[in-house]
């Protein structure tokens, strides 16, 4: 017989791995390193791709290059550190970003510090993720029929959502593969529609590149804009740990190599993805672009239907893995501080409740460019941008000046440089776009 003592952790333990084995995070690992690359390419290469040559036409050529390519140095940089830290204590996970900032900061700390953020990003994607479902759905109802009678966008994006409330009930990560996948292949579809349709157009006749807001706080507002649209573009760094958690792992083949691999991969998409599509989308409509490039190509009508339809299913999938981690943290506190039985109908609940919720949202506040750059600037800079530098300086403390130093100094101040400033452009732009607005028009 064991002391009661022992017993009781031991009871503890037990109940611990059977909790651990329900929620979404921990339940399965054993995904593939090839998982990691579709869910990192779905949860990246959102909607948002389709604005960057809007998010190019306000930077300018020279500035919106630069900050493509060091955007996507940058995060595949911090990506990387976040790779790393998963498993940099020995015999322990880091299965979720907020258990690392814990980690780093303290246990109240970091959770006051990265929960709000995590949150404020997942849930601000799902609603914007509503939105864009609904409008590309309508979109494609419009190409495919223009003499139908036309419906409202509120009706469109709760069809979006009748998807979402079967989808959440897969149970974790794992389950939702197939969706990510077919996900990933559609970013790369659309992408590839929205650039070589534009290039097949051609340089329109009389195209512009300068700037197109008359006035100088104008362009300068319309520049911060643009930042956040690109902040919001690489958006995988939030749910990082997550997917890493699902990677099996042993001490002589630790998850970080898989996991690596899959982002490598998926980086290489990334670029595939955004490169062509902001360059060319820009040097064939200039300064007239539209803040969703596939608006600005009228013809053909099938193609523009194809690439609205592969957007609507690669956002389902988006959606999914973005929501998985808040399902996680709402049904941790759910079971473990509210005592709740992890049960399926508790389940059952608390996800319909969340999907309504950003269905709801999504119909009230459906302005999406200002939207995106104002979540972009606000929480994706520090989670995606320099957070992983923060944790990487507190936990490895690197020496003074030497490069590793240097390195995360200059991605903080770089990062906390876009939180400031793209909030400023994307609550203007939802000024002004809210100035004509209806309420559930």
């Amino acid at each position: 017989m064991g002391t009661p003592a022992a017993n009781n952790i031991e009871e503890k333990l037990q109940r611990q791995k059977a909790i651990d084995d329900w929620l979404p995070i921990t339940s399965s690992r054993n995904a593939k390193w090839w998982y990691s690359a579709f869910h990192n390419v779905t949860a990246m290469v959102g909607a948002g791709v389709l604005s960057l040559p809007y998010a190019m036409s306000e930077l300018g050529w020279g500035p919106g290059v630069a900050v493509l390519v060091l955007s996507w140095i940058i995060t595949l940089y911090t990506l990387w550190q976040m790779v790393e830290m998963h498993e940099m204590v020995p015999g322990k996970r880091f299965d979720r970003y907020h258990e690392l900032g814990q980690y780093a900061f303290g246990e109240k700390l970091g959770l006051y510090i990265v929960v709000p953020l995590q949150l404020i990003v997942e849930v601000g994607v799902n609603i914007v993720y509503m939105v864009t479902g609904g409008k590309s759905l309508q979109k494609f109802h419009d190409t495919v029929c223009p003499s139908c009678k036309k419906i409202k966008l509120s009706f469109f994006i709760m069809i979006f959502a009748s998807v979402q409330f079967v989808l959440s009930h897969l149970p974790n990560f794992n389950s939702i593969s197939g969706v990510s996948l077919a996900a990933a292949i559609m970013s790369l579809s659309y992408s590839t529609i929205a650039w070589a349709a534009s290039a097949n157009k051609g340089v329109q006749p009389d195209v512009q590149y300068g700037y197109k807001a008359k006035s100088t706080s104008g362009t300068v507002f319309n520049f911060f804009n643009a930042l956040g649209d690109v902040a919001f573009a690489y958006a995988g760094h939030n749910v990082a740990l997550e997917i890493q958690a699902t990677i099996p792992s042993t001490p002589d083949k630790p998850s970080k190599g898989p996991m690596w691999r899959g982002v490598v991969v998926a980086y290489i998409v990334v670029a595939l993805c955004y490169f062509p599509v902001a360059l060319t989308g820009y040097w064939m409509f200039g300064n007239s672009v539209e803040d969703n490039v596939l608006i600005s190509l009228k013809k053909p009508a099938w193609l523009i239907a194809a690439a609205n339809l592969f957007v609507v299913i690669h956002v389902i999938g988006s959606y999914q893995i973005f929501a998985m981690p808040v399902f996680d943290m709402i049904e941790t506190v759910l079971v473990n501080k509210l005592h709740f039985k992890p049960s399926r109908t508790l389940r059952f609940i608390t996800r319909n409740t969340y999907v309504a919720l950003t269905m709801f949202l999504g119909i009230t506040f459906p302005f999406f460019g200002g939207l995106l750059s104002f979540f972009g600037g606000f929480a994706f800079a520090p989670t995606t941008y320099f957070l992983p530098c923060i944790m990487w300086l507190a936990i490895y403390k690197p020496k003074k000046l030497s490069l590793s130093w240097w390195t995360n100094w200059i991605c903080i101040v770089l990062g906390l440089c876009l939180m400031i400033l793209a909030p400023i452009g994307g609550l203007r732009s939802i000024i002004i776009q809210a100035k004509d607005y209806k309420f559930y028009s």
